[in-house]
């Protein structure tokens, strides 16, 4: 093809063959392959697979940092009851069964009326019975319990 100075249209065609070349295919442009759509599904039930018991665990784990709090505080309102009365019960004290604050722990005091020791019980229930630490107390002493993991399940380690 000849150079063109002045007039181009006249030596070329009505559209450039490089235009038909780079012009995408429309029919395979406006959206996914069954193929690709099977790979992200896969890629996202993997990630899912992972996540979700970490999950599960990151919830259990606070649900029993509940459970832990609130043992403390009854365990704090017993010990100022005593502190008062010289016994852990009196017309004046609060009662220290009930359930936890968010109410996945029943918690219940051994003996019902405690007069000069006590152990106070954290129950799980619901999705909360699945919690590798299970049954959380704390007596008068302030032992706690289950042992040998007591600091993973009373918060102070992961």
């Amino acid at each position: 093809m000849p150079a063109c100075f002045h007039n181009c249209s006249a030596h070329s065609p009505a559209q450039p063959s490089s235009a038909r070349l780079f012009r995408p295919n429309t029919a395979h442009t406006n959206g996914f392959t069954l193929i690709e759509l099977m790979f992200v599904l896969l890629i996202l039930g993997i990630v899912l697979a992972l996540a979700y018991p970490s999950y599960l665990e990151s919830v259990r784990k606070a649900r029993r940092a509940d459970a832990a709090a609130t043992l403390m505080d009854r365990a704090q309102s017993l010990e100022r009851c005593f502190t008062r009365f010289n016994s852990y019960s009196n017309d004046a004290c609060p009662t220290p069964a009930g359930t936890s604050v968010d109410g996945f722990y029943t918690i219940t005091v051994e003996p019902e009326t405690p007069t000069t020791t006590y152990t106070l019980t954290a129950t799980p229930v619901g999705d909360q019975l699945n919690d590798r630490c299970g049954t959380l107390t704390i007596d008068n002493l302030g032992n706690k319990t289950p042992t040998p993991d007591n600091n993973r399940c009373w918060g102070s380690r992961s």
